[in-house]
């Protein structure tokens, strides 16, 4: 019984800290307006960030995840002009539905961001599973990306988040 109890009450602390996450995001990107915001706004409300690309016009592309533990990628783009163009969400049902078997590993890292976990099976060594934690409505749920030894996509598949299921027990 001790130990049902400590399990709950972790999974308990782990719901509150993701929502408190959750809600400091939603309160940063409240703060920045698109055509307004500058890069210095835009670090002073995320932090540094996990991955700048640099474009030859001058524009950069500034990625926040929040994997493995919450449920978003934020990727932010600057424009040339110094000013934030636009502030996108990748882990959407519209982008995952995009992913289709063919597409390159960097392909698929540019429309979701940097995956929560990755991972191989010894009886499948020429493939690699890439996850991706995301929010459906009220349920936390996990899409993966299955790559063949050539790192195109050869499957998807979306389940419910198994940290869901086991904190269940």
């Amino acid at each position: 019984m001790r130990l049902h109890a400590r399990h709950t009450a972790l999974a308990l602390l782990t719901a509150l800290a993701l929502a408190g996450l959750s809600a400091c995001d939603q309160e940063r990107v409240a703060k920045l307006e698109e055509g307004v915001a500058s890069e210095s706004d835009v670090r002073q409300q995320f932090g540094e960030p996990t991955r700048t690309v640099e474009r030859a016009d001058g524009s950069k592309v500034l990625e926040y995840p929040r994997q493995p533990e919450g449920t978003t990628n934020y990727v932010i783009e600057i424009g040339p002009d110094g000013k934030m163009s636009s502030l996108r969400q990748l882990l959407q049902p519209a982008n995952f539905a995009k992913v289709q078997p063919g597409m390159s590993d960097l392909e698929v890292r540019q429309l979701l961001g940097q995956p929560a976990k990755t991972h191989r099976f010894d009886l499948k060594p020429d493939e690699t599973i890439w996850d991706w934690r995301f929010q459906d409505g009220q349920e936390r749920k996990v899409f993966s990306v299955t790559f063949g030894k050539d790192k195109t996509v050869i499957a998807t598949a979306t389940q419910d988040d198994p940290r869901e299921r086991d904190a269940g027990r």
